[in-house]
C-alpha cells in the first residue's frame, strides 16, 4: 500500500493533471522525489507555477483515496504505476498517460495490441464484420482492445474470445462499476483471459467526460485503431483523432453508402485512413516488430502550441491546463484555483482564437490548430 502513497498524493494535487504528472516524472524520476524537491526545482518544469509548486509540497491526499487504494488491493485488483515494467509500453509514450492503471486480470506488456471500436447502435452488418475481424486478429496473436460499450465494442471483445485470444477492455468507470450492466458476464470473461482496466478509482460511476479520456488509452496502448461503423458525431472518431495525434495507424471498415452509420468511417477513409476489407489489410501494416514513433519532442499538439505563443500569462496557464479531451469548467476552475467567471472569460478568448473547443455541458478541450 505504501508504495502507492506518493503516486496518489501527487495525482490528487489540484492543478496537476496527467500531462504535468508525466513531465514531473520525466524530470524527477518518481513522485516521492517530486514531493521532496525544492520549489525552485519544481518551477523549472514547464507548466508548474509557484502556486502549483507550493500545493505539491504541502498537499495531503484525501483519506478516501487511501481507503479506495486499500480496498482495490483487498479485492484482488492490481495497480500498475507508470514506471512499472507491466505498464503498457506504447501507452507510456503518449503525452498524458495515466499515472496509475487499475487492473482486473493481467496485462502483458509484450502483447501486440490493436484497438477495434465503433457505434453503440450497430447494424447487423457491423456486428458480423466485427466478430469475424476480431476473431481473426486474435487467431493471429494480436490482443483486441476496446471499450466494452454496447454494439461494436462488445462484438470486438466477443470476437477475440471466439478466437481463443486475449482482449482488453478499457472502462469509463471504476472496476467495481460494470457499464453497461448487461455486459457483466462479458466483463468477467475478459478478466479471466485478458484484462479489464481503468484509470479511475474503484467505485467511479460512468460519466460523459470519462469516455473521451478513456479513448486515449484505447488508442494509446495499441499499434493502431480499427473503426467499424461510426457516424460523423461518433465517439469513435475521437479515438481515431487521438490515434493520429499519437502517431498510430487508423483503419476503417467501409459500409453502405446508404447508411448514415457509415458516414464517419467513410469520412476517415477520405482523410487517409487505411481501408479494411479483411484481416490481412491490418496484418500487412502492423508487423509485430514495428513500434509507432512517439510524437515529436514527446508531445502532441505541436502546431497548437506554436499558435498559442503571445498569450498573456494567465491565458497561457489556462491553455496549458487543458488536454486533448474535454474537461468540465468546474474541474478546470479547481485545478487552476481560478474563479469561474474569470475562467469563462479566458476560455472565450481562447475559443475565439481557435485554440479551444467547447462541447455541450461546459466541457472544454484543446483544438487542433494547423499552422
Amino acid at each position: 500500500m505504501e508504495k502507492f502513497s506518493p503516486w496518489i498524493t501527487l495525482q490528487s494535487v489540484p492543478g496537476v493533471g496527467n500531462l504535468l504528472f508525466r513531465r514531473l516524472i520525466d524530470r524527477f524520476g518518481s513522485p516521492d522525489t517530486v514531493l521532496h524537491s525544492e520549489p525552485e526545482a519544481l518551477c523549472g518544469v514547464e507548466g508548474i507555477s509557484p502556486a502549483v509548486a507550493r500545493r505539491i509540497l504541502s498537499h495531503k491526499p484525501p483519506e478516501r483515496l487511501r481507503r479506495l487504494t486499500r480496498r482495490t488491493l483487498e479485492q484482488g485488483y492490481g495497480i500498475i504505476r507508470l514506471t512499472d515494467p507491466e505498464y503498457p509500453p506504447l501507452l507510456r509514450e503518449i503525452p498524458d498517460p495515466p499515472p496509475l492503471l487499475y487492473v482486473n486480470g493481467r496485462l502483458l506488456p509484450s502483447a501486440g495490441n490493436i484497438a477495434v471500436v465503433g457505434s453503440r447502435n450497430a447494424t447487423r452488418y457491423g456486428i458480423e464484420n466485427t466478430l469475424e475481424l476480431a476473431r481473426q486478429l486474435a487467431e493471429n496473436r494480436l490482443t483486441v482492445v476496446s471499450g466494452m460499450a454496447r454494439g461494436i465494442d462488445t462484438a470486438a471483445h466477443e470476437g477475440a474470445l471466439m478466437g481463443n485470444g486475449r482482449t482488453v477492455a478499457v472502462l469509463g468507470s471504476g472496476l467495481n462499476v460494470i457499464y453497461p450492466r448487461e455486459n457483466r458476464r462479458l466483463y468477467h470473461r475478459i478478466a479471466e483471459s485478458g484484462a479489464v482496466i481503468s484509470e479511475l478509482p474503484l467505485d467511479t460511476e460512468p460519466d460523459g467526460h470519462h469516455f473521451p479520456a478513456r479513448n486515449r488509452i484505447i488508442s494509446g496502448m495499441s499499434y493502431g485503431a480499427v473503426i467499424v461503423e461510426a457516424t460523423l458525431r461518433s465517439g469513435s472518431l475521437i479515438t481515431a483523432r487521438l490515434a493520429v495525434e499519437q502517431n498510430r495507424d487508423v483503419f476503417a471498415v467501409p459500409g453502405s453508402i446508404r447508411s448514415f452509420k457509415s458516414t464517419g468511417t467513410h469520412y476517415l477513409l477520405k482523410q487517409g485512413a487505411m481501408l479494411v476489407e479483411n484481416v490481412q489489410d491490418i496484418l500487412d501494416e502492423l508487423p509485430l516488430n514495428r513500434r509507432p514513433e512517439p510524437p515529436p519532442d514527446g508531445s502532441a499538439g505541436t502546431n497548437a502550441a506554436r499558435a498559442a505563443e503571445g498569450l498573456s500569462r494567465e491565458a497561457a496557464s489556462v491553455y496549458a491546463a487543458l488536454e486533448p479531451y474535454p474537461v468540465h469548467i468546474d474541474d478546470l476552475s479547481r485545478r487552476l484555483d481560478m474563479q469561474p467567471g474569470r475562467l469563462s472569460c479566458i476560455l472565450l478568448e481562447l475559443e475565439l482564437l481557435g485554440l479551444v473547443d467547447q462541447t455541450p455541458g461546459k466541457f472544454f478541450s484543446k483544438s487542433e490548430v494547423e499552422v
